[in-house]
């Protein structure tokens, strides 16, 4: 894994790996479940339904995969062919199970995580069901395609709604503000330019390890066929029934 990013071939890739690629010339990444077989579940903001059946396409015309672009509707997590997923981009594999050190070493948020995985067969488990049933409203920061990732690879959800999610790209986002007002107070003991920009990335990197889910205290792990009703989706009568299964969580 090298030390920006962790840039693969498509032969690399097994089913169950977390992937993703850059958009808009490497502003952000978008990230994604791979099936096996060039298939890939993703999540993205909500599209209104575009065929007669209800049921939304984002590519009708992919020569490769029919069901390109499939997802079921008022939901963002989409069936893609790996060709439209990456869109011309390069792919890269997200990594579990970082030391602390690689995490910190790791100049760019959202390439890993010191989490470990659970094993394919689960998250392919998770990340189907989720196409099939939701995960709730895209949020850039909150509830994006990193979280639904990462979420699919271990499960874990973030008790709190308050504050930064479980994605490592929002975390690199406010964390570089934050380090850099955090670190402003010791430019009076900085020597120079060089001490202050030291101390700058020094607190940007912590400020992103305490916010990376293998080490939050707020985190519970949260099987995916009570994660509808975890997040309000499930009818009144579903609640109920599973009112002793599974505590109320909110993200």
């Amino acid at each position: 894994m090298g030390l920006l990013t962790n840039k693969i071939e498509r032969d690399e890739i097994k089913p169950g790996d977390h992937i993703y690629t850059y958009r808009a010339v490497f502003t952000y990444s978008h990230h994604g479940i791979y099936l096996g077989g060039s298939k890939v579940v993703h999540f993205t903001p909500e599209k209104k339904p575009s065929s007669s059946s209800g049921k939304s396409y984002d590519s009708m015309s992919c020569p490769i995969f029919p069901d390109c672009g499939f997802r079921q509707p008022n939901s963002g997590v989409v069936l893609s062919c790996l060709d439209c997923f990456l869109r011309n981009g390069s792919l890269y594999c997200f990594e579990y199970g970082a030391t602390p050190s690689v995490f910190l070493s790791k100049v760019r948020g959202g390439t890993c995580t010191t989490a470990t995985s659970d094993p394919p067969e689960s998250v392919i488990h998770r990340a189907m069901y989720l196409l099939q049933n939701g995960f709730g409203n895209y949020d850039v920061f909150q509830n994006n395609c990193e979280d639904f990732a990462m979420y699919c690879k271990t499960g874990l959800l973030i008790m709190d709604k308050q504050g930064v999610g479980r994605s490592g790209q929002a975390a690199s986002v406010i964390g570089a503000p934050l380090a850099a007002m955090l670190s402003s107070p010791l430019t009076l003991l900085m020597p120079g330019p060089v001490g202050v920009a030291t101390a700058t990335a020094g607190m940007y990197c912590m400020s992103r390890y305490s916010t990376d889910i293998g080490v939050r205290t707020d985190v519970i792990k949260v099987a995916v066929e009570d994660l509808a009703v975890n997040l309000g989706w499930a009818s009144h009568q579903e609640e109920e029934v599973n009112h002793n299964e599974a505590p109320l969580i909110q993200l």
